[in-house]
This record gives structure tokens, sequence and C-alpha cells, in this order.
């Protein structure tokens, strides 16, 4: 991760890449650009205490109970525990986990937290023919988990074919969504498959970290 800053805000950025989170309770601004990784801005808008991961499943997700539409334009999956054992989930639980601590760790109550997810694009196209995508398996994988912990979704902006820029306003909760086109998109996609084969070679235990901590 990296911080500067820009002429049209008057906060810090700090700009976070695929495996990388960061929590604070300062007046920032928190970056990243997504393809087919979810980003979940969390936050206690009663004590101003913010946070926003980056991550993916190395694998496939398969709830064991069928999505079903939400009114919000994302999938209601009813929760079970079963769907956690599998192998790529366990990644995804360590990225909320360490976002969901850290943020309890600043001071934030777990009963006033609220999340906005972003990302899970499927950012090459692929998926248009009907087949299930990596970016399919981050969507369900984040809404079932959020079920599961009673955490309340205010919005989301998931799935499609475009890349996602976000600026997540910590003291505000307030996320600003930008879409990408064009060659850029390429290069995000790289990026996160270098992520992806990363994340492969690691054994997948307790014991290991994947993600970069930030506190502020």
């Amino acid at each position: 991760m990296f911080s500067h800053r820009v002429l049209a805000y008057s906060q810090p950025i700090t700009t976070i890449k695929p495996g990388e989170y960061l929590v604070s309770q300062e007046d920032i601004i928190i970056s990243t650009v997504l393809g087919s990784c979810i980003a979940v801005a969390m936050y206690d808008a009663s004590n101003g205490i913010g946070g926003l991961n980056h991550f993916m499943l190395p694998g496939a997700f398969h709830p064991k109970r069928p999505p079903k539409p939400g009114q919000q334009g994302y999938p209601i999956i009813e929760s079970d525990p079963q769907d956690f054992l599998e192998d790529s989930a366990r990644y995804g639980m360590y990225a909320m986990e360490v976002l969901i601590n850290g943020l309890l760790h600043l001071g934030a109550r777990r009963n006033d937290l609220a999340a906005k997810v972003f990302g899970g694009a499927s950012v090459l196209g692929f998926g248009r023919d009907g087949r299930r995508t990596v970016a399919q398996s981050n969507i369900e994988f984040v809404f079932e988990y959020l079920e599961t912990e009673k955490i309340p979704i205010i919005t989301s902006d998931v799935g499609g074919y475009e890349a996602r820029k976000i600026l997540f306003f910590v003291k505000e909760g307030k996320v600003l969504l930008k879409r990408i086109k064009g060659t850029f998109t390429d290069q995000i996609a790289q990026e996160e498959h270098l992520y992806e084969e990363r994340l492969k070679a690691k054994p997948v235990d307790g014991s290991v970290h994947f993600f970069t901590e930030g506190q502020t």
C-alpha cells in the first residue's frame, strides 16, 4: 500500500492492492482498484472507525443453497456453515476476519458495523457464455459471509464486465465509485491473476497470513 495526496481532496489517500487491508480512525481516504476481486468497506459510523479490504478466493465457492436475486441487485444466500469448510472459502474468511478484528481493536462496536460491497466483475468477459467464474464465487462468498455474521449491507455494486475504482472516506462511511474501461482493465486483470497464483501456491491453514496489515 502507499499514501499520497491529490488537490481534489483535503484528506490523504492510501491505496491498497490485492491481498491488503487497512483499518483507521483517522480522517483519511482508502482507495483500491477492482476487477474480479471483492472489496468490503466496513465501518462503525457512530465511532468514526472504518476499513477496507481487497481479496479473492483462489478457487470456486459452491453454496449448498442456490442464490436468490435480492431487491438491491445482490444475491440472497441462506447461510450454511458447511459452505465455509471449502478450502477456497478459508481465504475469504481470513480476509473478512482480519478486517473485522482490526476495526474492533480500534474501538468499533460489533453490533454497529455496516458494510458496502464492491467488485466481482468478469473483467475479461468470462461468464458471458453462462460458465461459472471466479468473480461469481467471490460475490456469493462475501454475501453469504455477511449474512452469516449478521452485518448489514448498506449498498453494493458487484458483477458486470467493468473494473471499478473506489474511494472510501473513513470518517463519513461514504464511497465514491468510478467504472474503468479500456486497456487499463487488462492491467488490473493481470495483477489479480498474479495474486491468485500466489494464493494457490500457499498451503491453506490457520498459520498462513496472506494479508498485509495496516492500522492508522
